[in-house]
């Protein structure tokens, strides 16, 4: 008996170990988002305070933080979107028909620095007059959701039998048709995946939005550096706007937690 409760306990030391370096900053966010500056930046750290609503007052109701969120919104879900009609059918060719160079040249756009890219963006969008604009964000977010899109889905579509397309294509259906009605339902779990990723990496991108986006546009990695000054900073609004932030892409996460798992998992085991 005691075999069993020493690996127990060991595991549990360990998952202590792991959790809590991740999700003591988490923690300590959250609750400096309830504390006044002078509390926050006291020394030692007050462990008891008195939490106050003023940081989260000062977010909604002194800055206009509903538009930041709207525009991040509307420009990840649009890049997400249009990253799907792109990246779905290029995976699934791919994954057919062996394109491998197609694939590693996705790979390597994923892999570079995304400030190579800001240069070439600014130019582009400037002489066409479409800086501060959704056009310009949403097309410089699909530089991150398009090549992971590609990425998991071509590896999920692989672990698919080809022998399901090929017995709808006996019965007389194309393969477009054989893609959208055997392949694509099947593959949910991976599009749920690819969707929840590429929008997490979309809502809290900040180098495209520092650059290319102005006050109409302005998203809300960005929107913290209202509270951002040459004298001081405003802690308390910024961990209150750090938290308003974070919570859609937690709240997303842990709906769709079992799919992105079964996405993962499925689309990491060929043949």
């Amino acid at each position: 008996m005691k075999v069993p409760f020493i690996r127990r306990f060991l595991f549990l030391v360990l998952l202590l170990c792991i959790t809590v370096p991740v999700l003591f900053p988490f923690f300590w966010m959250l609750t400096s988002s309830f504390k006044t500056q002078v509390d926050i930046i006291s020394w030692p750290p007050r462990l008891v305070f008195s939490p106050i609503l003023g940081n989260y007052i000062k977010v909604f109701a002194e800055q206009n933080f509903l538009k930041y969120f709207m525009n991040s919104s509307v420009i990840g879900m649009t890049a997400v979107g249009l990253s799907l009609i792109l990246g779905l059918p290029a995976a699934y060719s791919i994954a057919r028909f062996g394109q491998k160079r197609l694939s590693v040249f996705i790979l390597v756009a994923r892999l570079m620095p995304g400030i190579s890219f800001l240069m070439p963006w600014y130019i582009i969008f400037s002489r066409l007059h479409l800086m501060d604009s959704y056009i310009a964000l949403i097309l410089s977010h699909m530089l991150i959701a398009l090549p992971i899109v590609v990425w998991i889905m071509s590896s999920y579509f692989e672990t698919i039998p080809v022998e399901m397309e090929e017995s709808a294509m006996v019965d007389g259906a194309t393969r477009q048709k054989a893609f959208r009605s055997i392949i694509l339902p099947i593959a949910g779990p991976g599009i749920v995946t690819s969707i929840t990723l590429s929008f997490i990496f979309s809502w809290n991108n900040f180098m495209f939005s520092q650059v290319l986006s102005m006050e109409k546009t302005k998203t809300l990695p960005i929107a913290v550096y209202n509270f951002v000054s040459y004298a001081e900073v405003d802690w308390g609004a910024v961990m209150a706007a750090a938290v308003a932030i974070m919570t859609p892409a937690i709240i997303l996460t842990m709906i769709f937690q079992k799919y992105v798992v079964k996405g993962l998992t499925m689309g990491a085991v060929k043949g």
